[in-house]
């Protein structure tokens, strides 16, 4: 596969269910079956960007296996989504509170469909909520 030169751009948005469905989503996946690393007192205050959290979430294959049926889904139907003249795709990633799994998954396939895509992009809308003012 190479790389797509389009006007379509693609939004990877990491979100928390607890905060409600991002309402301009085009697909959204429900990460909230996968480990979570909330219960890790460790990881807790980390997010899906620091790499004691990756190295947590990629010991699971489940969460391996989430992200391959993602990839391998995208790769198939966003040129269809890109040939029928779509100029942007927002794809929603959500766990629970939008700071471990949902954010590790968004950063992973912005970074694979990056090489694929001319304009691929990735958004936390809710990686900083977790923190007490």
């Amino acid at each position: 596969m190479g790389r797509h030169e389009s006007t379509m751009a693609i939004l990877f948005e990491s979100f928390g269910f607890k905060n409600g469905v991002p309402v301009n989503a085009d697909l959204v996946f429900d990460a909230r079956c996968l480990p979570n690393p909330h219960w890790k007192t460790q990881l807790r205050p980390l997010t899906g960007k620091d790499q004691p959290v990756i190295d947590f979430l990629e010991e699971h294959i489940a969460v391996q296996e989430m992200y391959q049926d993602i990839e391998h889904y995208l790769t198939r139907w966003l040129p269809r989504y890109q040939a029928n003249n779509r100029s942007y795709i927002t794809i929603a990633i959500g766990c629970t509170g939008g700071q471990h799994r949902s954010v590790y998954l968004s950063e992973k396939l912005q970074q694979h469909f990056d090489q694929f895509y001319s304009d691929v992009q990735v958004r936390h809308r809710d990686i900083h909520k977790h923190k007490k003012s």
